[in-house]
């Protein structure tokens, strides 16, 4: 059996002649609140995993949903043409929260374009993402010129608990020799992107008490220390006064080779005027290579509810990004030992951990990424894409690197730099997606060439 070949134009005719069913199928996946975090309604995850399964059958795979104490997975797979190599396609159906419903200009869960952009809750991550699969799917119909693994996740949003299991679990059925993780974001509007390194992360919460009680405040203030202002004090201990993050025994690095523009940055994220960016060394290093530490959240009583009275206890949920090479254990380790050592005043300090996750470096060279790059630049009229660092985390990368060392690991997205992804209002650019979809069509098409070309 001779591997399937097709031309660029018959590749774009087809994808473009997809692409409406694949928006509407898009806009039903984005009408589904599937949601994995504590407290939310878990049937519609399952929905959720119901309709990707029903979108893999369509594809003509052979479909499993899975799972491993946590949330539905979806496997679909299609073997490979007689010496064609196997491509395993990662995306995740759940979302995010939406947080404050009133900093949302139109319902999260009901899709609506906007100048050109399409809104909804998970419409950029990472529904777009399963969609680009399914496009380049859709497109070479029966002709597929490699096999296929689909692993669609469940939980990522929450921490993919369950995802080492189930890779463990399936890893006969899922091995591949190219690995597409459809979960990052491009350059800019117009420029594409490989993603090639990642942070860490280590989520902890740091309680502090001083007070078996609450006590009056004036009849105790100046004497007694109330526990808001001790943590205030030991949070403030968490930067030098450049912003660079304080914790010793933390790694970081510099050598990041794009350059990243001070107004563009402003303007991406939303920084107040006036407002000066903390840290120092390039903002690339800043974002990617070094550690980065911030305060999500605090328990303590809300200011309209708030007595005259010393607060005894107030609790923060941390969160440290490591840059890559860093060991989340002895990061945690490093943290907790800053802030049990620079407890204010003798207060009782209890650090707890919630969860972490492996930063990674990936080695974009060879016939793959060259492929991968390719398809890039065909569907993105000649743009060079860039290979960039990503601030943020997708720890089971560093999973899949362990557990399938030949693979070559190419993470790629659907979003761009004003997506919006975690946000009110996330959105996903339209045009950018059908460049995306095209990118995915051309590269299972040129990973079959370069195989046959090594062969």
């Amino acid at each position: 059996m001779t591997t399937p070949t097709f031309t660029e134009a018959e590749l774009r005719a087809a994808v473009e002649h997809e692409l409406p069913g694949v928006r509407a199928d898009l806009e039903r996946l984005v009408r589904i609140p599937g949601i994995a975090f504590d407290g939310f309604d878990h049937s519609h995850v399952e929905r959720s995993a119901e309709a990707v399964a029903e979108l893999l059958r369509g594809c003509s795979l052979d479909v499993q949903i899975v799972r491993s104490g946590g949330q539905p997975a979806v496997i679909g797979r299609r073997p490979a043409p007689p010496g064609a190599p196997t491509v395993m396609l990662y995306a995740h159906h759940d979302v995010q929260p939406v947080g404050d419903l009133s900093l949302w200009e139109s319902d999260p869960f009901e899709p609506v374009e906007r100048d050109g952009r399409l809104y909804g809750r998970g419409a950029a991550d990472d529904k777009a993402g399963i969609m680009a699969h399914i496009a380049a799917l859709r497109a070479f119909g029966d002709d597929l010129p490699v096999g296929v693994v689909l692993f669609i996740e469940g939980e990522e949003e929450y921490g993919s608990d369950s995802l080492e299991q189930l890779l463990k679990e399936y890893r006969d059925e899922i091995a591949s020799d190219v690995i597409v993780i459809a979960d990052s974001s491009n350059w800019d509007i117009g420029v594409p992107a490989l993603t090639t390194s990642l942070r860490g992360i280590v989520n902890c919460f740091v309680e502090v008490r001083t007070l078996s009680h609450a006590v009056h405040s004036g009849m105790f203030g100046g004497v007694v220390p109330d526990s808001l202002t001790a943590l205030s004090r030991l949070l403030a201990t968490l930067h030098d006064d450049a912003g660079d993050v304080a914790v010793e025994g933390l790694v970081g690095r510099t050598g990041a080779t794009v350059d990243y523009q001070e107004e563009r940055l402003r303007t991406e994220s939303g920084l107040v005027d006036g407002v000066s960016f903390i840290g120092t060394g390039r903002l690339t290093d800043r974002m990617w290579t070094k550690p980065a530490l911030a305060v999500l959240g605090i328990d303590a009583p809300a200011t309209g509810e708030a007595p005259n009275a010393l607060v005894p206890a107030a609790k923060a949920k941390l969160s440290l990004r490591l840059a890559p090479g860093d060991d989340p254990k002895k990061a945690y380790a490093a943290l907790t030992a800053h802030l049990e050592r620079n407890a204010p005043w003798g207060a009782q300090i209890t650090v707890s951990f919630e969860h972490d996750g492996d930063p990674c470096v990936i080695d974009a060279s060879g016939p793959m990424f060259d492929a991968a790059r390719s398809a890039f630049r065909t569907a993105w009229d000649g743009v060079d894409p860039v290979d960039m660092g990503v601030g943020g985390s997708i720890p089971f990368i560093a999973t899949f690197q362990e557990m399938f060392p030949a693979a070559a690991i190419l993470v790629t997205g659907v979003e761009d730099p004003h997506a919006q992804a975690h946000g009110p209002n996330e959105s996903l650019h339209l045009g950018e997606f059908a460049r995306v979809c095209l990118a995915e069509t051309l590269l299972l098409a040129k990973v079959a060439e370069a195989a046959a070309a090594g062969r």
